[in-house]
């Protein structure tokens, strides 16, 4: 079988930006963009690929510290986890080929191993020139391919590090072009392992301020306020807990099952609108699971005016999935203006 290759509060810090315009009803409104999200193409990843060999099929997410393998990717079958071994992140292609041996490709050189999770067995070796440089490398067999999408043409040998046996043909400009593809789907439980996948099975992420509490002083003269102010704080479980079922993680996927699903959450959040993301870094949150946490505020509230009370969420779709820990507050009914997190690096 072929082998793919592998895609007045804290929050008004300095890294505050500006969110969407105020809406009647407490949300601020979000930009419109298309509903139709992709995957983030390969092109825009590094660490993330596709391989397979024999009866397996793997997405590397070296991102996530893991690689996922199925023997189905459309129907989902028989989903384990492994966790990935430092040495082979972060890799710019990642073949599997017959010999049972996995290979990462880094530049000019590549790391054969047996196991992506272990080290043990390692050996570097250098890329002929001859095969430096590839768009996409490819294995079946006994051979490695390498296709230069500018050169118009693909290379096949049997030892990257000699150039041995080397054949070199042009491309057929259909697949130059990614002319009339073939399109596979993807069961829902290997779709949320791809960059922009969440944002296909449950909808595109979502930053928004929601109200609080309203404090009101409706005489004419100021009123002292002091009171506890309670709102949820951390990670809705409940809403992304599913996603979990079809998993069986091994022993090297050391944070756990619910500790890889809001790397998967933050991963997605993390990425721009056209990918389904909000291009907010939120890792530096409270991921603990929601609770409640109470903050005692005091103030002298101005004859007849009113207090706002908000705090910022994030989301998929329809659901919440994460509650900030900061409030902020306005002198009127539309939401602050800037978003209390980081934006994601460019």
């Amino acid at each position: 079988m072929a082998a793919q290759s592998c895609l007045q509060s804290r929050a008004q810090r300095s890294s505050a930006r500006p969110s969407g315009a105020g809406a009647p009803n407490g949300r601020a409104e979000l930009p419109a963009i298309p509903e139709v999200h992709g995957i983030l193409p390969k092109s825009k990843t590094k660490g993330i690929d596709f391989c397979g060999v024999d009866e397996y099929y793997y997405i590397v997410c070296s991102d996530l510290g893991c690689y996922l393998r199925s023997t189905d990717f459309h129907q989902g079958k028989d989903l384990d986890i492994f966790g990935h071994h430092n040495s082979v992140r972060g890799g710019d292609h990642y073949l599997a080929h017959s010999d049972d041996l996995f290979y990462v490709i880094k530049g000019d050189s590549y790391r054969r191993v047996t196991d992506l999770s272990k080290d043990s067995d390692s050996v570097v070796s250098t890329l002929h020139h001859n095969c430096q440089n590839g768009d996409h490398y490819f294995s079946h067999d006994k051979y490695f391919y390498i296709i230069f999408k500018k050169k118009g043409v693909y290379r096949r040998v049997t030892n990257m590090h000699e150039d041995l046996n080397p054949v070199q043909n042009a491309l057929h400009p259909k697949v130059k072009d990614d002319a009339n593809p073939s399109t596979f789907s993807f069961h829902a439980s290997v779709l949320n392992f791809l960059p922009g996948g969440m944002s296909i099975n449950y909808g595109k992420a979502f930053g928004v301020w929601q109200p609080v509490k309203t404090v009101s002083n409706n005489v004419k003269v100021s009123v002292v306020w002091e009171q506890q102010i309670v709102s949820k704080v951390g990670y809705v479980k409940k809403e992304m807990h599913s996603m979990e079922h079809n998993w069986k993680l091994s022993s090297t996927v050391t944070v756990g099952a619910s500790g890889l699903t809001k790397l998967l959450l933050t991963a997605q959040i993390f990425l721009t609108a056209e990918y389904g993301g909000e291009k907010i870094d939120s890792k530096d949150e409270t991921w603990s699971e929601e609770t409640d946490v109470s903050e005692k505020v005091g103030f002298t509230l101005p004859p007849n005016t009113n207090i706002h009370f908000w705090q910022y969420k994030l989301g998929l779709g329809k659901d919440d999935v994460l509650y900030c820990r900061d409030l902020a507050f306005t002198d009127n009914s539309n939401p602050p203006t800037f978003v209390p997190l980081p934006p994601a690096a460019a």
